[in-house]
């Protein structure tokens, strides 16, 4: 418990560093817009602040990891290896999702968390099943596998219906733009 503690108080330091300087560079007389500064010097200030903010989320999912091992470290055996599984795969979600948090294509992004997640519950069921014998472990790794097939496919179809969903948007945005609309090409059926 204190460990954590510990952690979380070095995570929100390091937080603290990184806003301090950061508060320190403005005048007290600039107008709180920028509106003085050139564009290019605006949205370079902004993407450095993004960067920053980005590296102490990575440094606080980095301390979490290092937290969740550590507790890892008085485990013997399979529970030991199913703990730092968990661990791991803690680590690689919170991964994909600051990087769904930054990406500029959010439905992609969150797909790719889901599949993530998917595949991280599956190698920690997997090493779970470590723990049985036979066909007790042969009907649990069976199972692992059904479960992150079926969340695999849900991801999938989702993908689908949003991938539909921006082609509908860009066919519309095509037809507003030219002033046309979409046409049947198929011959009318004549009478015979």
């Amino acid at each position: 418990m204190s460990l954590n503690f510990k952690l979380y108080g070095i995570a929100a330091a390091v937080a603290l560093a990184f806003a301090l300087p950061a508060q320190a560079q403005t005048r007290a007389d600039a107008p709180a817009t920028g509106a003085d500064k050139p564009r290019t010097e605006r949205t370079a200030n902004a993407d450095r602040s993004t960067r920053k903010a980005k590296d102490a989320d990575e440094e606080r999912i980095e301390a979490e990891y290092k937290a969740d091992k550590a507790k890892c470290d008085g485990m013997k055996d399979n529970a030991k290896d199913v703990c730092e599984k968990e661990a791991k795969a803690k680590e690689r979600v919170a991964k994909a999702e600051l990087e769904a948090k930054n990406s500029k294509n959010p439905e992609r992004a969150q797909a790719k968390v889901a599949r993530v997640k998917a595949d991280q519950e599956y190698e920690v069921a997997k090493e779970r099943c470590d723990d049985q014998k036979g066909d007790a472990k042969d009907a649990c790794q069976k199972e692992a596998k059904a479960k992150r097939d079926k969340a695999r496919a849900e991801v999938k179809a989702k993908d689908a219906r949003a991938e539909a969903r921006t082609e509908r948007k860009a066919d519309g945005d095509r037809t507003a733009a030219t002033g046309t609309t979409k046409r049947d090409t198929t011959a009318p059926a004549t009478a015979k």
